[in-house]
């Protein structure tokens, strides 16, 4: 028989700001730093200590996609991290598709150092526990961490969990169910590896526009020996360099689980790891290239392709995405295909965009809630379009526009919904917005 227990607690309000950001993964970091250079007081909450999300816990590399069609589409402040990752020599710009391969010490330390340059509060190793709410806004939200139970007050705050964690806290309509989640995957690191031959120098490089670039030489052995060998339920798989001599980012394993039911999430994260090990071994012993090769890492933390997404003013579907339907609120962009992965068995749905795609600032809110946005994953999308905006390039973007637009609405004491989108665009095509 379950019991519960009453708890009450005076938590402190340690913190009152413009605008709050929770989550410090690809969209959240950005849109702190862009609320920030808009002149915001600007608080990022993060429950690891450091920024990055799922490229830094999930070791997800490559950055995809910031170029297409042999244009541009994502710029900003997005593009400048790229740059400056780049120069610390973390980052490798693969032309022309524009995707980017990362180390994720380099990547941490970059991201860390723009939000700190731009005024951004950090409250790292916090864990957002919940949330208050008067009438239709967001009071303050509740963290946890060394100190006790703290509060942070905002006038605007932004869910960029990738949960939709605050935005479920507050009671925010989510998308309906559209069929089983995408499955989770640990990325590996290997050491060790050959990666001077024909098929390494192919697989690591994911440059091609149209194309999978999962390693096909190693895929069909597998798939070929995969009752023989007992080999678990894998992906691609998808290396990528680092940028050390002779390590990789591995993408292969995968397993079903709900990344928001606490239980289920450490059933399959089990899983996830022992099948790293499994499969940096199959690896070793079958193929020349990764005859020395040895586990460097495991990520901190199965990665998550999907779990909630608001329901918000607008939902963007599969139709409107794979046309490039360009909105009046149009305030990013998007250009990875649209990938969706199967938990059980080799299948994955991929279907290449003819032309980068948009996303309206309608999809960033509700029309419930006056001061809270999303950005990133748990944006108002379905599961079709989704596919393709839950990655890096796409979150970044979408991050800019909700931290400029934040900052805004904080400013000029507005709600989200009252912000002027036609101002708003100006002033992401000053950031270098490609809208």
């Amino acid at each position: 028989m379950k019991s519960s227990v009453k708890i009450e607690k005076n938590v402190p309000v340690v913190g009152d700001y413009d605008v709050v950001v929770c989550g410090g993964g690809p969209a959240g970091f950005i849109a702190a730093i862009a609320a920030a250079r808009q002149g915001a007081r600007t608080a990022l909450v993060e429950r690891y200590g450091f920024l990055g999300g799922m490229a830094t816990i999930g070791y997800v590399n490559p950055i995809s996609v910031f170029t297409y069609n042999g244009s541009q589409v994502v710029g900003g402040i997005a593009w400048e991290f790229v740059r400056r990752l780049e120069e610390a020599g973390g980052g490798y710009i693969e032309k022309p598709l524009g995707n980017v391969a990362f180390e994720q010490e380099h990547y941490k330390l970059v991201a860390q150092r723009m939000c700190l340059e731009a005024g951004v509060e950090l409250y790292l190793h916090s864990y957002l526990s919940g949330c208050v709410m008067e009438d239709d806004k967001v009071s303050e939200v509740i963290i946890e961490n060394k100190n006790g139970t703290e509060a942070l007050s905002a006038r605007i705050f932004i869910d960029c969990t990738g949960d939709a964690d605050l935005a479920s806290m507050a009671g925010v309509q989510m998308q309906p169910d559209e069929g089983p989640l995408q499955p989770l995957s640990s990325y590996f690191i290997l050491g060790g590896v050959n990666i001077g031959t024909p098929m390494m120098q192919e697989a690591i490089r994911h440059n091609k526009q149209g194309e999978n670039c999962h390693c096909l030489p190693v895929r069909e052995k597998l798939l070929e020996r995969k009752e023989e060998l007992g080999i678990p339920e894998f992906g691609g798989p998808w290396f990528c360099r680092t940028g050390q001599d002779g390590v990789v980012t591995v993408n292969m394993t995968r397993t079903a689980g709900n990344a928001i039911d606490n239980r289920d999430f450490v059933r399959a994260e089990c899983i996830l790891r022992e099948d790293a090990f499994r499969m940096a071994k199959l690896l070793k012993d079958n193929f020349e290239e990764f005859k020395d090769s040895y586990i460097f890492a495991v990520s901190v933390q199965g990665g998550i392709r999907e779990t909630r997404r608001i329901k918000g003013i607008h939902t963007i579907t599969a139709e409107e995405y794979v046309n490039a339907y360009h909105y009046s609120d149009s305030i990013a962009r998007g250009a990875h295909p649209i990938d969706i992965h199967v938990a059980s068995g080799p299948a994955q749905n991929i279907t290449f965009l003819k032309t980068p795609a948009y996303v309206p600032y309608r999809a960033l809110m509700t029309d419930t809630h006056a001061n809270l946005l999303v950005a990133g994953r748990c944006l108002s999308a379905d599961k079709k379009a989704f596919a393709s905006l839950r990655v890096q390039a796409s979150c970044m973007d979408m991050g800019q526009a909700a931290g400029t637009a934040a900052a805004m609405a904080a400013i000029s004491r507005l709600s989200v919904q009252e912000v002027d989108t036609e101002m708003l665009v100006s002033k992401l095509r000053e950031l270098g917005s490609i809208i």
